[in-house]
């Protein structure tokens, strides 16, 4: 199996999608893949055990992509052997009417992860320039002062936004929030199979929705919009990833890779030490419990 290349995935310069892979095997099989995916889910669960003693930073992992790219298998089998309070999901739907209430930011803000704890973003704050971008019109439903209509969206609005993106992830990365930005890249011909299996399915069916074939009729906006928000968003504090996504197998060991490969750069991440009195104490507390009575 060839090694994992992380730094390969990481967005550094403008990207053109189009141009990147959508597929990777790694030069293995599945039964491989598997098996390489096990030892490092292994270590990332041991790291997260050490950040929770630590107690000074939290991981966020953000992740988009199309339709059927994997999100939610990729999320259940990369975090499976981490302490189940070690890590939080959320799933962002249509926001409700109490987070139209407040800026669409609002609602990323307070689910982010407490300090030791890993959290994860299945769709996160960028539906905020990708869905609402494909569809403006959503956009006027948040109530903003100066927004009447669609063509008040013009190209300041969206600088505008990027940047207020770009300022939120700043500042919680400088108070200790280890930020990943995975976008699944999917082809367009794997997501029809996909969508098909679900359709062929009986126990899939429940995940399709006719919506999905019109989104699909949108593919290239879609693919212009998240071009041009991870160009404009991929930061030295806030990498971006674009990794291939039409092979689950493979694409899961690439993120879990990831993450462990950059989580131990942090070399001042380790379990704090017992202070010297415990510490000198020790064998007595032992001898404690040993002659307790039975």
């Amino acid at each position: 199996m060839k090694e994992v290349n992380t730094d390969a995935y990481r967005v550094i310069d403008n990207i053109v999608l189009q141009n990147i892979n959508t597929f990777e095997d790694l030069g293995t099989d599945d039964k491989e893949l598997k098996k390489a995916l096990k030892k490092v889910r292994r270590e990332l669960g041991d790291f997260q055990d050490t950040m929770y003693a630590h107690g000074k930073y939290s991981v966020l992992l953000c992740l988009q992509g199309m339709d059927t790219s994997g999100k939610d298998s990729l999320i259940r089998e990369v975090f499976k052997d981490f302490n189940a309070r070690g890590v939080e999901v959320y799933s962002f739907k249509v926001p409700t009417e109490l987070e139209k209430k407040h800026d669409y930011l609002w609602r990323h803000y307070i689910a982010l992860p407490a300090k030791g704890k890993v959290g994860v973003f299945n769709r996160t704050h960028y539906e905020n320039v990708l869905v609402t971008r494909v569809h403006p019109e959503y956009v006027l439903s948040e109530h903003i002062p100066g927004i009447h209509s669609v063509e008040d969206l013009d190209d300041t609005f969206w600088e505008s936004r990027f940047n207020q993106i770009n300022n939120f992830e700043k500042h919680i990365a400088t108070n200790g929030t280890i930020i990943f930005k995975i976008f699944l890249h999917l082809s367009k011909e794997e997501q029809r199979q996909r969508l098909l299996r679900r359709l062929d399915l009986k126990q899939k069916n429940w995940k399709f929705s006719p919506g999905d074939l019109k989104e699909r009729k949108l593919w290239n906006k879609y693919q212009e919009c998240y071009e041009d928000a991870i160009n404009k968003t991929s930061k030295t504090h806030a990498p971006w990833f674009v990794v291939p996504a039409d092979n689950k197998k493979a694409t899961r060991l690439i993120v879990a890779e990831i993450l462990l490969k950059e989580l131990k750069k942090y070399k001042d991440i380790k379990e704090p030490e017992l202070n010297d009195k415990i510490k000198a104490n020790l064998e007595d507390y032992k001898k404690q419990l040993e002659n307790e009575k039975k």
